[in-house]
């Protein structure tokens, strides 16, 4: 059971495609940041944030994929679509006021700290995309699932 788990899991082409192309854009975020702070951080690869959002790139990518195996007059690629949206959306909308919400408490409370009240750790800052970071995730989304689809199916 098990074993015919594993085999259907690896054996779907779409969630294989949308995995690659997330790991591919996280890659992405890995040498930019290696390459702007000459140092690795592991947190750049499992973090989110940054160029280009993998969030989108994923999302977008699924979408592709399953236009490209069902047709883009499928349900199966308006369900994807509309998830590939609401997606972007939130990785650049909400997530990204979270992070703006997080960098002014960050000051509040270094404010604090050097005043000796409090002593808490930062809040993460970089949790979501700029518009331009969800454009280039699902340009590269889109790009790499037509690759990825030609070759794998």
């Amino acid at each position: 059971m098990t074993q015919f788990f594993c085999k259907a899991i690896f054996n779907n082409e779409i969630l294989m495609i949308t995995v690659s192309v997330w790991a591919v854009a996280q890659s992405i975020k890995v040498v930019f940041g290696i390459i702007r702070e000459k140092r690795f951080n592991f947190r750049w690869f499992i973090g989110t944030g940054g160029m280009p959002s993998s969030h989108a790139a994923g999302a977008a990518a699924l979408a592709t994929s399953c236009g490209l195996q069902t047709g883009f007059d499928s349900l199966l690629f308006a369900l994807a679509a509309v998830f590939a949206l609401v997606t972007m959306f939130d990785a650049q909308g909400v997530r990204r006021s979270t992070g703006k919400q997080a960098e002014v408490l960050n000051k509040i409370m270094d404010d604090m700290y050097w005043k000796g009240t409090v002593e808490e750790s930062r809040l993460k800052e970089l949790i979501g995309h700029t518009p331009l970071q969800v454009l280039v995730g699902a340009i590269l989304g889109c790009f790499l699932a037509i690759i990825f689809y030609s070759r794998w199916v």
